[in-house]
This record gives structure tokens, sequence and C-alpha cells, in this order.
């Protein structure tokens, strides 16, 4: 084959810059904004209803973007409702969702508080027993079974009150010698049961099941069980009030339309209201008391249908109905679960709570009477432990009487509270549920009580850890900050238990941190020191203890001034299980991370922090994930870029030195470091596993060391990137998955290129030696059959050899001479540089000589149609035989009718244009001789 030479057009890189801008225009905005709201004002105007006849829509303007296609629909979509109406399961989708919408607005309860949902695992948590416990389980009747279609109504009534009767007389077996876990799972067997029977309308069998798990409320022979109980026993009131008023509502839908959300009982029809009477009817049959008054309270919200004051006047009668409970324990959970349903139905009734609560105070005395007493003694229950049974339920009245309460109301609470005697565990509730800021404008006062409550009763300690939760979310009066932590301390540091000293401890810390320096925080640390420290204590305590730590730097996180503390490097040393230690290590390096915005060099600084991430490093083994491997090396990571020693070389290289001895185990590190140290290089980089993290690099190093003026030091940096190209493995993993590596070859190559535009020739070398030691590789590397990437680096070749051969290259390195510069256009290295184009386009010739087989036909055309392009933007056309060959590429490429008609078009076009550029006119005579082939 003739050998084609090549003939680089000469490039003025300033004006070719200038030509391509941009054309700048003023726009004046006024008053518009990206990121300012748009406002849609609709007009007036006439709109056809379904029906035809008119109606006005009045002017209005909207925040947010409104769509014109909703509003002429008025929101709903003809499609959608001519479906619905012929499939019934879309209707009872669509009364499903209007149900819960409806649910959802029934309720006035803000985001602000608390549901019960989020205290239900807590006291399940909490709240266990080891002791044995027994269960009744239905076992259902045979009675009425026989009852035929023809039976008469009266006979139907009277087979479903002897079902009701039967479950009086004791149609139950009771199941023995339960665990806590069994017992479980029984009550959830019979949630299920309900559901079962629920669905397959057996309407009196799910009563019963609701009747007896109620009746479970009244034992309290395992008593330090109960509130778990009570947790497990009202979830299926829960259903069985759902399933009911969902039954109802379902009964109220007229004509495939539901209820409108705040329905008014005239609008409920008379078959629901009579069901709906029906179901209050059977409950009131109820002969005993407690599961009389739970399943009533679980259908309260069912006296919507018949009255709009069924509720206002169901709630004082089910509040006296609990005055007739004995137990002052199980009474006080009969109330938290009124009240958790007047909240849910109608949370505007406070009276009825707030008379709920006050009938609890005047009962009060019974906690401390004989019967109580009693009981605690055959069941070996100590009082402290008996008066935190309370707790959830008093918290949980409290806090629904004190939600969005008058500040008056809650000081006569208060007033209240103080005159009962034994009031510890009241005065608890009263620091859980009410507000903070209310609590803390009140410290001194609140210590005051606690002070005076008797040390036998509800532990002191617990007070203060109520008190100092309330003062980590609200402040005190300035001028009491001190007394309180002073006295709140006095207490905490007598604890003789270490569970109940860390508990209260783990509280303070964070009350200290806001409010005090460096000094206080210190010695509180101390005593935690003190208190944890003999018999291994802190073993038991790694949450408290992880707590602490996660306050302390929270609030101190100015690193110089947390290291100064005196007891932080010893309290990290409490944490001895490497899992625990390594999570306290990765809270304190996200905290430096995030909160250091200078780098440092601070010695106290960095011997800490090389501690705290020697710690993480060291951790790492053949088991540790990836994920857990790439969070350590970016915290890491993050530490060493925030080092900086500024001008001092010496100390900033013996600080390199030093992390890439203790870090070489983690990969990313060891990146890190050849990236800010260039003496690491050469060593280090070789120890790398990824070839492309190697070659890159290298790569980078070199134009590190090129860019400060180590002309030898890039060299070797380069030449060790074109030793290692041969290495690439044909297959590469990329996220776990095997992927080919040419295209990460080729891109890698294409940057090397890049930088070897100004990369001097070494002096003792042969010219373009580093270019030519690449093109050797290239050609020697074992490319795929089916790959045409080696074709298309060559064409790349071609751009940086063009770009060598212009007077003034298109950038430098600064205060480096790159060949533009030292053989200023020399005839003999222009001569070289044509060499090896002559080489390389003989090579590109040859590659699409071998592709004219039918299956690698289109392969062709796309590299004949890149090549032209290279010639069109690189070569000098001016030259018969370059001129000839872009031609013949061209035509080339459309031979087979492979080639893309629009992007052939937009090229011809691309080039008339250039033709009319100056010193372009050579180009009119090629786009002559540029035929557009159509395909037949």
């Amino acid at each position: 084959m003739a050998a084609f030479p090549w003939h680089a057009r000469s490039r003025n890189y300033v004006s070719e810059s200038e030509v391509c801008k941009l054309e700048s225009v003023t726009l004046d905005f006024g008053d518009y904004h990206p990121l300012k709201p748009i406002t849609v004002t609709e007009s007036k105007t006439k709109k056809m209803n379904r029906k035809g006849s008119t109606s006005s829509t009045s002017s209005s303007s909207s925040s947010s973007m409104m769509d014109p296609l909703s509003s002429v629909l008025d929101g709903t979509d003809p499609l959608s409702l001519f479906a619905a109406a012929a499939d019934p399961v879309t209707t009872a989708a669509t009364m499903d969702s209007t149900r819960k919408k409806r649910d959802k607005d029934d309720s006035s309860v803000g985001n602000d508080f608390e549901p019960w949902s989020s205290k239900r695992g807590e006291i399940l948590a909490r709240y266990t027993t080891t002791e044995k416990l027994s269960i009744n389980l239905y076992m259902g009747s045979e009675k009425g079974k026989a009852t035929t279609t023809g039976s008469a109504v009266s006979e139907k009534v009277r087979t479903r009150l002897e079902e009701l009767d039967d479950l009086e007389e004791g149609s139950q077996k009771e199941l023995l010698n339960l665990t806590q876990q069994d017992y479980m799972n029984r009550i959830e067997e019979l949630n299920q049961s309900l559901k079962d029977a629920w669905s397959s309308d057996q309407k009196v069998k799910a009563l019963k099941i609701v009747i007896q798990c109620s009746k479970l409320l009244s034992d309290t022979t395992v008593i330090q069980f109960y509130p778990s109980k009570f947790v497990l026993i009202t979830d299926i009131l829960d259903t069985f009030g759902k399933l009911v008023y969902e039954r109802i509502l379902s009964m109220c839908v007229d004509n495939r339309v539901s209820l409108p959300d705040n329905f008014s009982p005239e609008s409920v029809n008379d078959t629901a209201k009579e069901t709906c009477l029906n179901w209050f009817f059977k409950i009131a049959s109820i002969r005993e008391l407690i599961p009389r008054f739970y399943v009533e309270a679980a259908i309260l919200k069912c006296n919507k249908f018949l009255s709009k004051t069924g509720i206002s006047e169901c709630l004082p009668r089910l509040t006296s109905m609990i005055r007739g409970i004995g137990d002052p324990l199980v009474a006080v959970y009969a109330r938290a679960y009124l009240c958790r349903v007047g909240m849910e139905v109608a949370p505007q009734l406070k009276e009825s709570l707030n008379k709920n609560f006050f009938d609890f105070l005047l009962t009060f005395k019974q906690i401390h009477g004989d019967t109580v007493q009693n009981q605690l003694v055959v069941q070996c229950v100590e009082i402290p432990l008996y008066l935190t049974l309370y707790s959830p339920a008093i918290d949980w009245i409290l806090q629904c009487i004190a939600y969005r309460a008058p500040e008056v109301l809650l000081t006569e609470m208060m007033e209240r509270c103080k005159k009962l005697g034994n009031n510890a565990l009241l005065l608890n509730s009263v620091m859980s549920a009410f507000r903070a800021e209310f609590i803390a404008a009140r410290s001194m006062d609140f210590i005051g009580m606690i002070k005076e409550c008797d040390e036998s009763g509800f532990p002191k300690h617990l007070l203060f850890r109520s008190l100092g939760l309330n003062l980590a979310l609200a402040d005190p009066p300035e001028n009491d900050r001190l007394q309180i932590l002073n006295e709140a301390w006095k207490v905490i540091t007598k604890l003789k238990n270490p569970q109940d000293y860390i508990n209260c401890a783990e509280v303070w810390v964070e009350y200290t941190c806001r409010h005090f320096t460096k000094r206080e925080v210190n010695t509180v640390l101390a005593d935690v020191i003190k208190h944890m420290t003999p018999d291994r204590a802190f073993e038991d305590a790694y949450p408290q203890l992880q707590s602490i730590i996660q306050k302390v730097i929270t609030y101190i996180y100015d690193f110089s001034l947390l290291f100064s503390v005196e007891k932080f490097l010893p309290f990290l040393d409490m944490f001895q299980k490497e899992s625990v230690r390594v999570e306290v290590c990765k809270c304190i390096m996200e905290s430096f991370i995030k909160h250091q915005q200078e780098s440092t060099k601070d010695p106290v600084i960095l011997n800490a922090l090389l501690h705290i991430c020697k710690t993480m490093h060291d951790s790492v083994n053949a088991l540790t994930l990836e994920d857990e491997k790439r969070m350590l090396a970016a915290l890491i990571n993050g530490f060493i870029k925030m080092v900086s020693f500024g001008r001092d070389f010496e100390q900033q290289l013996s600080f390199y030195v030093e992390a890439r001895s203790m870090f070489c185990n983690l990969e990313p590190v060891l990146v890190q470091l050849i990236h800010a140290c260039v003496a690491f290089c050469f060593i280090t980089i070789p120890s790398l596993s990824s070839i492309f993290t190697r070659l890159n690099l290298y790569l980078h190093s070199g134009q590190v060391a090129l860019a400060n003026q180590c002309l030898s030091q890039a060299d070797a940096f380069f030449k060790a990137a074109v030793s290692l190209v041969p290495e690439v493995p044909k297959m590469i993993s990329v996220d776990g998955k095997m992927r080919p590596s040419d295209a990460f070859l080729l891109e890698f190559l294409c940057n090397f290129f890049s930088t070897l535009l100004v990369v001097p020739d070494h002096p003792e070398q042969a010219v373009l030696f580093l270019v030519r030691g690449l093109l050797n590789v290239i050609q020697d590397y074992t490319w795929e059959d089916n790959s045409d990437d080696k074709v298309r680096i060559y064409t790349n070749v071609l751009h940086l050899l063009s770009a060598m051969t212009q007077e003034a290259y298109i950038y430098h390195v600064d205060k480096v001479d790159s060949n533009d510069t030292l053989y200023g256009g020399d005839s003999k290295f222009l001569a070289e540089i044509n060499k090896l184009c002559e080489t390389v386009i003989a090579q590109i010739l040859d590659h699409l000589k071998t592709l004219g087989k039918d299956e690698t036909l289109k392969r062709q055309s796309q590299l004949a149609l890149y090549f032209f392009n290279t010639i069109l933007a690189h070569g000098d056309l001016r030259n018969n035989k370059l001129n000839q060959l872009s031609v013949n590429l061209w035509n080339l490429a459309q031979k087979h009718g492979f080639a893309d008609t629009k992007t052939m078009v937009k090229t011809l076009e691309y080039i008339k244009r250039r033709s009319k550029q100056p010193e372009m006119s050579h180009l009119t005579d090629l786009a002559l001789r540029l035929p557009l082939q159509s395909r037949t």
C-alpha cells in the first residue's frame, strides 16, 4: 500500500477560540428568578360541565403550579369514573382510600403529639417476667349451628343471646405454665382468630374473643408483666373497634358514594344506625365491669353514627365506671386506655380527660393501702418496682391532658400533686409529660419537691433523671444553673449501683456540656470513670457511655479544646470491646471532619486523632465488609487532608511517613498518601492491587512532578505507566462484576496523550521517545477481535501528533519548556512526526481493509467516518493526497448503506460553513466532491 504523508494544518488557537465563543447577550430578568415560586392566575371564564351547563370560576392565585386539565375536570377523570362504575373492586378501593383520608382528617392532634404506637415497643421491652403465666382460650360452641335459612328471626336472636350466655358459663380452656413468649404467641393467635371470625361473618364469636381478652386485664397475678399485658390486649381491642367502625361505615354507602369527611348522624341510614345500636346493646349485656368498659371504649367512635353528642355523653359515663374497679393498677390502665381512645376520636373534649385524672388523684392513696401491700408481699415485689409499673399509664394520661394545655391548668395540676403524700410517682410523670419549658422554668421548685419525697418509695435518682431530660431540651434560669447541677450531682454521685448511676449521669452530661466550661465537663467525666471502672462495670454500660461521648463531641467540637479535657482520652479507654471502640472512634472522626474548618498542625490533636485512626485501621481483617473498609478509609483520608505544616516540608513528610506505616491495610488511604507525597509513589504504587489505579497514579504523579519542574522524575513515572500497559487484563472487576477493560484503557490512553503533548524530550533519548514507546506497546497489545479500540487510539495519536507540529502548543506547564520551544519548528523534528503519522495512517487503513466482510461492514462505515472527521479537524486538505484520502473515506462510509443520513448531511453542511471562513476556501471544492448517497 502506498504511504500517505500527513500534513497537519496550521492552527491559531487564540483566533479559533475567539470564533467559537458564544455571543454574550444582556438579559433583563426584572422580577424573575428561577427559584421564585410560580404564581398562576386564573381569569374569569366560563367552563362547561359534563351536562353542558356553565359554571364560572373565580380569579385566584396559587403559590404552586396548577394543572389546567385537572382544574377543568374538577379533579375527576371521566374515564376513571366510568371504570369505577363498572368495577366493584375499584369502588371498594376508592371507598377504602376515602375512609383512610377521613380517619386522618378527623384527628386534630398535631405532629407534636407523641402517639401511643411510639411507646408500645419500649413498654414491651421494659416490663418482662420469667414467671409462668396463664390464659383462658375460647373453645367455641356448637349451639345454634343447626339453624336453617327459614328459621324465624326470634330464633336467631335467642341463639345469639344463648351464645353470649355460653361465654359467661365458661366455654373456655385455661392454659397454665406459659412462658412470656408463649403468652404473647397465644395473644397473637387470639388477634388472628378475631380477624378470621370477622371475615367469615361470625360477629358474635369475634365479640366473645374480645370479651375474653378484656377479662385478662383484671388478672394481676404476675404483676410486673401487667403493663406489657395491657399493650398486647389493647391491640386486640383496637382491631375490634376498627372492624366494627368500618363495618358500619360500609353500610352507609349510597349509590357507591361514601359519607363525606365530616358527616352528621342525619346522613346515616337507618340500617347502619340499627346495626350500631345493636352493637352497643350487645356490649351493655356483658355482666362483668372490666370487659364491658373496655369493649365499649373500643367502639367509642361508633357513637358518631347515632348522635352528635354521643361521644361527649359517653366519656363522662365511662370515666365514672372506672371508679368501680378496685385494684388501683388495673384502674389507672383503664383510665389510660380511655384517654388513648378519647385523644383519637375527640381530642377537643379535654374536660373529660381532666376529670379522669382528677378522679385518679382522689384514689391515689389506695396505692399505699393495706390491700396492695399484702398483694406485693404475696408476689415478693418491692414497692419501688411496683410504683414503676404505674409510670406508662400515668405518663400517658398526663401527656394527653398537658397537650396544648394552658399554663394555668398545668400549674393547678402541679399544685394538686404537691399536696398529696408520697407523690414521687406523680412527680416523675409530671416531669415526663409536661412541656420541657414549663419544667425548666421551675427547676428549683421541682428540686425542692424531689428532696421532700420519701426515699423508700419511688427512687430519687429516677426523678433527677426525668428532670435532666427536660433540661436537655429547655434552658433553666441562668442564675440557677450551677445550683441545679450541684444539687443533682450530690444525689447522682452517691448512687452505689453502677447501672442506676450511669443512667442518671448520661442525662446530666448533656446539661453540663450545654451550660458549662471544660472544667465542669472534666469533673463529670472523672466521676463517671471513678464509678464505672471498679469490677469493670463499664462492660454493662457501653450504650450509655457511647451516648456520653456523643453528647460531649456535639457541644465541644473545637478539638484543641476537646483534647485539652484531661479525662477525655482516659474515658475512651473504658471502651474495651473492639466493635464498640471502633464505633466511638468513627463518631469522633465524623465530628472532626464535619466541624474542622481549617487545616491543623496542633500536636495534641494530631497525636490523639492518629491514635483514634489507628484503632479504626487495626479493626480491619479478612471478614471486614468492603463498605466498612470504604467508610473507615474515607474518615482517615478526611483527617489526613486536614493536616498541614505549611512550608515546613520536613514535618509534613514525617507525618506522611508515619501515616503510611500506620494505615498500610487500607488501599484508599495509601492512594491518598500517594497523591499527598510524591516520595511514596515509586514505593507504594506497585503494591496496589487495581491496575487502573496504578496506571492513573503513575500518570498523576508524573503530572505533579512536571508541574514542580522535576523532569527526570516525571519521565520515570511516564515510563512506568508505559511499561504497565501490557499487563492490563482483558477483563477487570468493576463493582463486583467482571467487565471488558478496553473502554477503561482507551480512556486512560487519551488522558495520557494529552499529557505527552507538553512533556519535553529527554536530551539523551531519541525524538518523541515516550510516544514511540507507547505506540510500540499499543501495537503489541492483544486486542479483542471484535474491537476497534486500537484504531480509535491510533486516530487519537494523530490528534496528538498534529498538535505537536504547531509553532505554539495549545497549553503549557508553567516554567517547563515543551518541544515547541525546544525544537522551534525544526524540520528534522517535523519530519520525525510525519514519519510516525504515516505509520499510524497505514495501520488505520490496514484495519479498515480487514473490515470488508459482510458482518463487519457497519463497523467499517463508522470507523471510516471517524477517520474522515479526524482529517477534517487536523489535516491540511490543500494537500492533494490527503484530500483524495478524505473523499475515499467519505465514500467508504456510505458505500454499503450503513451511514446515518442525518449525520452525513450535517457533516456536509459543516464543511460548507467552514469553507466561508478565512483561508478555508479550499473546502468549497472538497464539498463538491462529497456526494450524499441515499439508501435503496
